[in-house]
């Protein structure tokens, strides 16, 4: 079967804590008809011509996410979903391994093996990247993607920020073809005031300040892949599962994955650069300024008011 004459999947990591933001923040209204930034997400996807979400869960949320979820997208993108969860037996591991919280988002990409068959892309729940952010992949899953040739949506550093403290970023370091060389997580980056009142882009490590290019290309977790993806993951999850078993707060991130695939030479990523400005709701105070944005996108007739 021809992969690229299959509509693309969207997958969305909906099984995160909100230990930060302090509630279920998947589930939290932002559009002014009651919207969670999943519902923009998704009629993006939509729009941009998605055939498929499967929303990660945990299983305590599931009937919940169904609740709210089934009746609003009855007809208009077929709906699945997955449950990760601490079981490792479906992985090939048959240790028993104690965890204080579930095992990051590239185990949670794994929990999804066995519901995607076509190319498929990968979101945060609670994050709002932008209609440009998806037409870009879908363009890509539907033209470009291969077993070696994946992608990432590249935002411009100084869209992502947060007024209300530090964010954690994956830098990215971009080839002169465009492809992803190395990703680096950068775990403290605000944006500071200069002498001259000129604003600068900062990011803290080991108690020191370092500048960082403001148009830097950084990784807000928008991956484009095939399946065969899963049987990599699968495989680097079972060494690092056993490396970390006596680590109980150890995650197995998606950009581990890429930087395997990268400098083993089994798959290049294809960096997507967008204009779209990102959203995200790190801390409380970041909700009224986000929907103080999708209300401006409204306005400007880029989302109807009523999204389903």
């Amino acid at each position: 079967m021809d992969m690229k004459k299959q509509k693309p999947t969207l997958l969305i990591l909906a099984a995160g804590m909100g230990s930060r933001y302090g509630s279920l923040k998947q589930m939290d209204a932002f559009g002014p008809n009651g919207e969670t930034i999943i519902d923009y997400s998704i009629y993006d996807a939509i729009q941009a011509g998605f055939g498929k979400v499967v929303f990660i869960v945990r299983e305590e949320f599931l009937d919940k996410m169904k609740e709210v979820f089934n009746p609003k997208l009855e007809g208009k993108i077929k709906v699945d979903y997955a449950l990760q969860s601490y079981d490792l037996s479906p992985f090939g591991i048959s240790e028993n391994i104690e965890r204080a919280k579930p095992w990051g988002t590239a185990h949670a990409v794994l929990s999804a093996h066995d519901k995607i068959n076509e190319p498929f892309c990968v979101i945060n729940a609670d994050d709002f990247y932008g209609s440009d952010a998806f037409e870009k992949m879908a363009e890509f899953l539907n033209q470009e993607v291969t077993d070696n040739n994946f992608s990432l949506v590249g935002y411009q550093l100084d869209n992502t920020l947060s007024e209300h403290g530090y964010v954690s970023r994956g830098v990215c370091q971009v080839d002169d073809n465009g492809n992803l060389e190395t990703i680096t997580e950068r775990t403290k980056i605000y944006c500071a005031n200069a002498a001259g009142g000129e604003s600068k882009v900062m990011y803290e490590e080991e108690d020191e300040e370092h500048e960082i290019n403001p148009e830097s290309r950084v990784s807000m977790n928008f991956w484009g892949f095939t399946p065969h993806v899963f049987k990599i993951t699968q495989e680097l999850f079972q060494t690092f599962a056993h490396e970390n078993k006596d680590n109980p707060k150890a995650e197995f991130f998606i950009p581990l994955v890429a930087d395997h695939l990268v400098k083993s030479g089994q798959a290049q990523f294809k960096v997507l650069p967008t204009s779209s400005k990102w959203f995200g709701v790190t801390y409380k105070e970041d909700k009224p300024v986000v929907q103080s944005s999708i209300n401006e996108l409204i306005e400007k007739g880029a989302y109807p008011e009523k999204l389903f």
